[in-house]
Order: C-alpha cells, then sequence, then structure tokens
C-alpha cells in the first residue's frame, strides 16, 4: 500500500470522525438503522446522540419532507454536521442531553438512536426520555454495539491495548461493547415501557486501508485520545505501532488481504412502539 492510500489523520476529531469514520462504519450501519424505521413523509423525526448527522440526514432524505431534529452533547460534531450537505427535509441541530431531552411530550412520530445508547451513564433514563417525547403509537429504532468477541478488529484492539499500557486502558473501548446479548437490550426497553419490542442481531462487513489506521483512528478521533495525551510525538508514533503490530498479530490473516483490514462487526438493532 502506497502512503497515499493511508488516512491523513489531520483535523479535529470531528471532522476526521465525518471523513473516514462514517464512509467506513456509521453509513453502514445507519442505512440498516433507517431501512427497518422506514422514516414517512411529514413524520417529525429526532436522532439522538447524532455526531455528525449520517443517520439523520439519511431520516431526512427518505421523508423528503416533515421534521427532522438532531441533537448531539458535543457541539464539535454539531459543527460538523451543520457544514455537511443535506438533499432531504430541512434539518434543525440542537445541542442537548439524551437524559432531559429539550422536547416536550409527544413531539416525535419517530425516535432514533444509532450505536448511542451504550455510552449513556443512565440507560433507562434515556429510554424513558425516548418513550416521552414519542407520541403515542410513535416508533423508536436505535442500535447497540454487541459482545466485543464478534468484532474480530475491535476485541484484538482491547487485548492489543492492555498488553501495551496496562489492563486498565482497554475501559473505554470495551463500553461500547456493554449488551453482549439482544435479549438484554429488548427486557431493558420493555422494562421502560415499550411495545413489540423486536430485537435482530446483524453483521455488516468493515473496512479499513489497514489494521494501522483502524488503531491510529482509534487513538486520534475518539476518547480513546486521552490515552496519548500526556506523551510526546515520537512517543505517540512508538505506541501507536506497537498495538498495531500486536493488533494485526492477533486477527485472522482473512482479515488482511491486500494490505486492507476488512473484519465483520456485529450489532443489536432493535426497533418498538409507543403504545398509549
Amino acid at each position: 500500500m502506497s502512503e497515499q492510500e493511508h488516512w491523513q489523520l489531520d483535523g479535529s476529531a470531528p471532522e476526521l470522525y465525518e471523513r473516514y469514520l462514517v464512509p467506513a462504519i456509521t453509513s453502514v450501519w445507519a442505512a440498516d438503522l433507517i431501512d427497518r424505521a422506514r422514516p414517512k413523509p411529514g413524520e417529525a423525526a429526532l436522532d439522538i446522540a447524532c455526531g455528525t448527522g449520517a443517520v439523520t440526514r439519511l431520516a431526512a432524505e427518505r421523508m423528503a419532507s416533515g421534521r427532522v431534529v438532531g441533537v448531539d452533547f458535543n457541539p464539535g460534531m454539531l459543527a460538523v454536521a451543520r457544514s455537511v450537505p443535506n438533499s432531504g427535509a430541512s434539518i434543525e441541530w440542537l445541542e442537548g442531553n439524551a437524559l432531559g431531552l429539550p422536547f416536550d411530550d409527544g413531539t416525535f412520530d419517530l425516535v432514533l438512536c444509532q450505536l448511542g445508547l451504550q455510552f449513556f451513564p443512565d440507560r433507562p433514563l434515556a429510554l424513558r426520555e425516548m418513550k416521552r417525547v414519542l407520541a403515542p403509537s410513535g416508533r423508536v429504532a436505535l442500535s447497540v454495539y454487541s459482545a466485543i468477541e464478534n468484532t474480530p478488529a475491535a476485541n484484538a484492539f482491547v487485548q492489543a491495548l492492555d498488553q501495551s499500557l496496562g489492563p486498565d486502558a482497554s475501559r473505554i473501548k470495551r463500553a461500547e461493547h456493554i449488551f453482549p446479548q439482544a435479549d438484554e437490550v429488548g427486557a431493558l426497553m420493555t422494562q421502560e415501557g415499550f411495545d413489540q419490542v423486536d430485537v435482530k442481531t446483524v453483521t455488516k462487513r468493515i473496512t479499513f486501508p489497514s489494521v494501522l489506521d483502524y488503531v491510529q483512528f482509534q487513538f486520534i478521533a475518539t476518547p480513546m485520545a486521552g490515552l496519548l495525551g500526556d506523551r510526546n510525538d515520537v512517543e505517540r508514533e512508538t505506541i501507536i505501532s506497537n498495538v498495531a503490530s500486536a493488533t494485526q498479530s492477533l486477527l485472522d490473516p482473512e482479515m488482511l488481504r491486500d494490505g486492507h483490514l476488512s473484519f465483520p462487526q456485529e450489532a443489536h438493532v432493535a426497533t418498538a412502539l409507543r403504545v398509549g
């Protein structure tokens, strides 16, 4: 692989997220979620933890008309979201907290939350907030990563992290995978008052230019950047190189054809209704 084929990881974390992670991962899952949610023209739709807006924009395209709102806690992500062209219904971008949504009861026909629920400090409260802002017979569609062992690149990465930086280093990455079983997601949604809960376990194929690019991205454009925050440039490059090498050694060679990294990624995708 030539140097030009590697990701050029210069820019802010939100900019890098939109430039690289959205095409590689987020857009793949966004299309799946929207296909299941089936947003309709004229509806009011809310995307919680919208990030740079991949799901929000796709919902707006499918709807063509209606109200579309993207909410995120991170103003940097929202700034990038506002800068990306949108070809569908107009979108409102708002800064807000999933644990206290800034909307009246029964405001939306559809609530979306892609790969965000696992990060909320009070997940039951977040689900209650989703239900509160839904109109009667409104619906929710959300996704969460499954057991980390079922996403081989992530599993190899956390093992390499712990080997290189100590047993606590992988805590943030492992936290993305706190719903190993689909029935855990379904039970929590049922407990918080949703009806007709349906959870599917879905696998998508994810591709990065190389293992090094995958590891660099984790350290530069995700919350794991804090692991290297007090290191100088030489130390950072050495750690990234060592973790990438260790990660690669733990992967099935079938995932490393032609120098690229291609691996299955598994998530639980849930839909449900608010009845009454």
